[in-house]
């Protein structure tokens, strides 16, 4: 392993920072009086850990119960819909988006998804410890728990993993178990930035944020994408496909507006179906398996309209449907040994390979190595070029001699 991953024991400077830091009582916020003054006091803090409970069986939206909020010096459970029945949250949402105080999270994509629900904006700037811990070496998609336990020595309890949060009321037992999820990131935050600097690896973890932040910016893009997330989409003819995205934004809309699960309104399977062998009439409808009559009383006319219209598209406004095709024989070892090469070059920066390109880039990149100037794939942008992606394109190119280390069996990279 790496000599960047340091010692596996917890790092002397966290766990000296623990044990001088006093813990802060925790404040259980149900009030909007309550919810102000903790604000007033948050405001003083250049960052905040943030941290959710919701959930989301059985609405469309999240049902947000919990939010958790740390700073160095106060800790505090907010009960989200305690506080929503005594009126708007302005204050709250206008100091998590304040761009003069960084959010911390941990695999912050949902939390940052329903903050940008319920806030209007996704709250920025944000530092996702589990992209920067990927960053420099503790593997792509640590744990939070497992990153406390290697950086602090604590072993978090799992009393209430399956805790029900919607349930009231939480006894103290529960609010220590959700106040875990942020107690340590402040920390964890300063100890990976201290990382980043030294490996001088802080812009490309804004790069990572940029692209998390994107991401979670794709839902402004939908209802007109979501087919594409449907598994098995891409086995459909082209205007079979145009049909499924009709039929996809329409199942969007429906289950936004009476906040449901895509799923209560109708299930993909169902949509495929429908996608494959269009209906001409409600009665065909009616002979479906997984349809049910009341969404066909309610909805069969629409959906027939929907069908109908997408039908009607030119060949030129149906979706690209990726081609099955096996891959190219030229570029059969080739991929193999990219793939060594870059797990060779991770390991001797001390970062996830997965972090850095994927089997379908490499494939891209081998069957592409006389087009790259076409190519846009992750591995030929930004610091995975710089860290990996030039040297791929060496090995390709033939300028770059791969041999075994006999002594060591590592690989070695000698250039021509």
């Amino acid at each position: 392993m790496s000599n960047l991953l340091g010692r596996q024991t917890p790092p002397t400077a966290l766990l000296n920072e623990l044990r001088m830091t006093p813990k802060p009582p925790i404040q259980y916020v149900t009030d909007r009086p309550a919810l102000e003054a903790l604000c007033r006091t948050l405001r003083q803090s250049p960052r905040l850990a943030l941290d959710t409970e919701f959930v989301g069986e059985d609405t469309f939206v999240p049902r947000l119960e919990l939010i958790q909020i740390a700073t160095a010096d106060t800790a505090a459970v907010i009960d989200f819909p305690a506080v929503q029945a005594g009126g708007p949250l302005d204050v709250f949402w206008e100091l998590i988006c304040d761009a003069k105080i960084e959010k911390v999270v941990h695999a912050g994509r949902q939390d940052l998804d329903l903050f940008a629900t319920y806030a209007g904006q996704i709250p920025k700037p944000f530092f996702d410890t589990q992209i920067a811990a990927a960053m420099v070496g503790y593997g792509a998609q640590v744990a939070y728990a497992n990153l406390v336990q290697r950086l602090h020595g604590t072993k978090l309890a799992k009393a209430h993993t399956f805790t029900n949060w919607s349930a009231r009321p939480l006894s103290d037992d529960q609010l220590a178990y959700a106040l875990e999820d942020v107690e340590f990131l402040l920390s964890i935050h300063t100890h990976l930035q201290d990382r980043l600097t030294r490996l001088g690896r802080s812009e490309w973890v804004s790069e990572e944020f940029a692209r998390l932040e994107a991401a979670v910016g794709e839902k402004s893009r939908e209802p007109q994408e979501r087919y594409q997330r449907i598994r098995g989409w891409e086995t459909l003819k082209p205007k079979g496909a145009g049909v499924l995205r009709e039929l996809a934004a329409w199942r969007e809309t429906e289950a936004r507006r009476r906040n449901v699960p895509r799923g209560r309104v109708m299930r993909d399977e169902v949509l495929l179906q429908l996608a494959r062998h269009p209906p001409k009439s409600v009665n065909d409808l009616r002979g479906l398996r997984g349809v049910h009559s009341s969404e066909i009383d309610r909805h069969g006319a629409h959906l027939l309209a929907c069908i109908t219209s997408a039908l009607a598209l030119p060949p030129s406004a149906w979706p690209e449907v990726p081609s099955e095709r096996k891959p190219d024989p030229e570029s059969t070892g080739v991929v193999e040994l990219l793939q060594a090469v870059l797990k060779a070059r991770a390991a001797e920066e001390g970062i996830a390979s997965t972090m850095i390109a994927t089997s379908a880039d490499l494939q891209t990149l081998a069957e592409n190595k006389l087009n790259r100037a076409a190519l846009d794939v992750p591995i030929l942008r930004g610091w995975r070029r710089q860290l990996a992606g030039d040297l791929l394109l060496q090995v390709l190119d033939g300028a770059v001699t791969i041999s075994v280390d006999r002594t060591s069996g590592a690989l070695r990279m000698t250039q021509e």
